[in-house]
């Protein structure tokens, strides 16, 4: 049976009329299928009305007892409960999680080093729990997780979506052909971050190197990449890296974006 884990950002999450094409898609694709979101700006927002301030270091939230207060409002709550229900209403049954409900994901609060991220959660291969995964989803729900994890003692954790999609995706993938999808604002890997017609059709490690020597790629993308490629050295059937308006491409078995894999 197959599998699609895909991770929607900020800026699908932003428009709402985005968003609503895109889960219209998500909604249709056939098998079993994951949802992982981010928070978008509304955590930002919420924390400056509420006179939190907002800290990042490197695009990453330093998460303080208050800032995890907002994101757990923002993430499980107000962004979570929208998205499910706006998938309730294209016929797809879906269920919002947080990493702490049916003990799905756990993490570990991460060490302090040269920087203190605060309440940030790491996970590694032991983290997902695929059984209990496995169970829901043969039992007809679509899960829905937010980038909300735990640390089984009662903590909650801010984790990075990225990093749970492809968690996930390997976790699975010793059960299902598990395809994992970054879905954001661009038409893939480019070449050009200027010029949507530069897209990079596939990369493989080799590609990826010199891609990286040559600083075609940096900055956010990095992390993402060195996810996909990870998930796809632990079983992953591929990764893809598209534009979340492109996703109906896949019911009609049609590629997009950019595919990654081991060897082109």
């Amino acid at each position: 049976m197959n599998l699609h884990i895909i991770k929607i950002g900020g800026n699908v999450i932003d428009n709402s009329e985005n968003l609503h094409r895109f889960l219209k898609d998500f909604a249709a694709l056939d098998g079993f299928k994951i949802l992982v979101h981010g928070g978008g700006k509304v955590a930002t927002q919420l924390s400056a009305t509420l006179g939190i301030e907002a800290t990042l270091v490197d695009g990453r939230r330093i998460t303080d007892i208050e800032t995890l207060r907002v994101v757990t409002m923002v993430y499980a709550g107000l962004i979570n409960k929208n998205i499910v229900a706006s998938l309730q209403a294209v016929q797809c049954n879906a269920i919002g999680l947080t990493g702490a409900d049916g003990n799905f994901i756990l993490a570990k609060k991460r060490p302090v080093k040269t920087i203190d991220y605060g309440f940030v959660g790491d996970i590694d291969n032991n983290s997902i729990n695929p059984g209990n995964l496995k169970n829901l989803m043969e039992a007809g729900f679509i899960p829905v997780f937010c980038a909300l994890t735990h640390d089984g003692a009662g903590q909650l954790l801010n984790t990075n979506a990225d990093t749970i999609a492809s968690a996930l995706a390997v976790a699975l993938s010793n059960l299902y052909e598990t395809t994992l999808i970054y879905c954001f604002e661009k038409k893939g890997v480019l070449q050009d971050i200027d010029d949507e017609d530069s897209l990079i059709r596939e990369i493989d490690p080799q590609r990826y190197e010199e891609l990286k020597e040559k600083q075609i790629i940096a900055g956010g993308m990095l992390p993402k990449l060195d996810n996909a490629f990870t998930a796809i050295a632990c079983g992953v059937k591929a990764v893809i890296i598209g534009h979340a308006d492109e996703l109906g491409q896949l019911k009609n078995n049609k590629s997009f974006g950019t595919r990654l894999s081991t060897r082109i």
